[in-house]
C-alpha cells in the first residue's frame, strides 16, 4: 500500500517542483510528503548526521503520549456532564458524550493553526514548520470545553501569528504558543476562563444542575479558602474531577512522561525540578502556613490544576525551554517554585502554571547565557593557569 503511494506522489511530484504548474504550491506539497514519508534529503558537504528521526516524527511521538491524557480527558468530560445532571451513564457513554465535544475543539484549533502555518510559508516560500502538530492538539485540552469556536480560533490565530511567526516560525518562538492562547483567551475574555461553571459540559448554557454539585475545581475551591471541600487525594491523581480536557489526569500525564522519557523527547532534567520546585515550596509554605491554602499538604500542588501537565508537556518545550544542561535545571526549579507562589499568593488567579512556564520561558535565553558565560570564564582561567605553569 504504501509503495503504492509512494509511486502516486512520486508521478504527480514534477508538477509541484520549479518550473511545474503548481509550483507555487510547492512548501504545501513538501508538508503532506514529509508528514507520511521520511525525507529523502542528502547533505553533499560537511560532515553531518542525519537518522529518521526529524522534526515531524519528534513532533508525532509527542502527539501519541497525549492520547492517554486525551482518552481519558473525554470520558472524565461525559463523566462531569452526567453528574452535574445527576443522570448515571456508563464508560463508554460518558466516553463517547466527551469525545463529541472536545472534536470540534480540535478541528478548529488545527483547520485554523495549520492554514495560517500554510499561508506563511507560502509568503516566505519556505517549508511548512511541523511545530504546530503538537500545538493543535494542546490548545484543546487546556482550555474548557465549551468556550465559543470562534474565542478559540481567535486565540489560535494570536499564538500563531503574535506568538510564532512574528519570530520566524517554529524553532524561532520565545513563547509557548498553546500557552500564549490560554492566556490570551484569560486575559481578553475572563468570564469564559474562571468561575465554577465554565469547566464542566453544558453548565454555561444554564441547564439545571442536579443538588450538590457545584462544579468547583480544587484550585477554585482552594482559592476560597474552602479546602475541607477538596476532593481525596486519589480522586485529584486518577482525575476525575472538573477542570481542562488533559490537565485533570495525573496517571495520563504520567503515562505520557514515561513516553517522552523512553523515546529521548522529553527532558527528565526539567521534570524533576519542576516538581522539586513545587515541592520545595509547598513544604516552605506549610512550615511557614498564615490560612487554610498554606497548610494545604504540599504533594497537593502536585496533582491539582495544570502543574503535572504544565510539567511534562510544556515546560519541557525544546524551543522556549533552556537549552543548557545545568539551564535545565534551574529552569525547571523557578518554574516549579513560581507555580506554588502564583497559587497560593494570588487568589485572583489561581492557575499559577501557566504564568510561571511564560515567564521563564522569557528568561530561558538569559540562563543559558550566564551558564555559558561561566563555562568560558572557567576555560580562559584553566588556560591560563595551564599557561602560567
Amino acid at each position: 500500500m504504501m509503495d503504492s503511494l509512494r509511486k502516486k506522489i512520486d508521478k504527480i511530484k514534477p508538477h509541484f517542483e520549479e518550473g511545474g504548474r503548481f509550483s507555487k504550491f510547492r512548501s504545501v506539497f513538501e508538508g503532506f510528503e514529509t508528514f507520511m514519508f521520511v525525507p529523502d534529503k542528502v547533505t553533499f558537504r560537511g560532515s553531518h548526521v542525519r537518522d529518521s528521526l526529524d522534526l515531524k516524527r519528534t513532533m508525532i511521538v509527542v502527539v501519541i503520549s497525549l492520547i492517554p491524557v486525551l482518552l481519558f480527558g473525554a470520558y472524565n468530560t461525559g463523566l462531569q456532564h452526567f453528574r452535574a445532571m445527576g443522570a448515571e451513564a456508563g464508560i463508554m457513554q460518558s466516553f463517547w458524550f466527551g469525545l463529541l465535544k472536545i472534536l470540534p475543539l480540535i478541528i478548529v484549533s488545527y483547520v485554523v493553526g495549520l492554514g495560517i502555518e500554510f499561508i506563511a510559508a507560502q509568503i516566505r516560500g519556505h517549508e511548512i514548520n511541523e511545530g504546530y502538530l503538537v500545538t493543535g492538539i494542546l490548545i484543546p485540552l487546556i482550555v474548557p470545553v465549551d468556550i465559543p469556536l470562534w474565542m478559540l480560533a481567535i486565540s489560535v490565530a494570536f499564538a500563531v501569528i503574535l506568538g510564532k511567526e512574528i519570530f520566524g516560525g517554529t524553532g524561532m518562538n520565545i513563547f509557548n504558543p498553546a500557552l500564549l492562547a490560554r492566556a490570551f483567551l484569560f486575559f481578553n475574555y475572563p468570564g469564559w476562563m474562571t468561575g465554577d461553571k465554565v469547566w464542566t459540559a453544558g453548565l454555561t448554557k444554564g441547564i439545571s444542575v442536579a443538588d450538590g454539585f457545584s462544579g468547583a475545581t480544587p484550585l477554585a475551591l482552594c482559592a476560597a479558602g474552602d479546602t475541607a471541600d477538596l476532593p481525596s487525594f486519589l480522586d485529584m491523581f486518577i482525575g476525575t474531577i472538573p477542570g481542562s480536557v488533559g490537565e485533570t489526569s495525573t496517571i495520563a500525564v504520567l503515562i505520557g512522561a514515561l513516553i517522552l522519557l523512553v523515546t529521548g523527547v522529553g527532558s527528565w532534567k526539567i521534570m524533576i525540578s519542576v516538581l522539586a520546585g513545587g515541592a520545595g515550596m509547598g513544604l516552605i509554605l506549610n512550615a511557614t502556613a498564615v490560612n487554610a491554602y498554606m497548610e494545604l499538604p504540599f504533594y497537593y500542588h502536585l496533582v491539582m490544576g495544570g502543574f503535572a501537565f504544565g510539567t511534562v508537556f510544556m515546560a519541557t518545550d525544546p524551543v522556549t525551554a533552556s537549552q543548557t544542561e545545568k539551564g535545565k535545571w534551574i529552569y525547571g526549579l523557578l518554574i516549579g517554585i513560581l507555580s506554588v507562589l502564583f497559587r497560593v499568593l494570588n487568589p485572583a488567579y489561581p492557575e499559577g502554571v501557566m504564568l510561571a512556564i511564560l515567564l521563564m520561558n522569557l528568561f530561558a535565553p538569559l540562563i543559558d547565557y550566564f551558564i555559558i558565560q561561566s563555562h568560558i570564564r572557567k576555560r580562559l582561567a584553566r588556560t591560563k593557569l595551564a599557561t602560567n605553569n
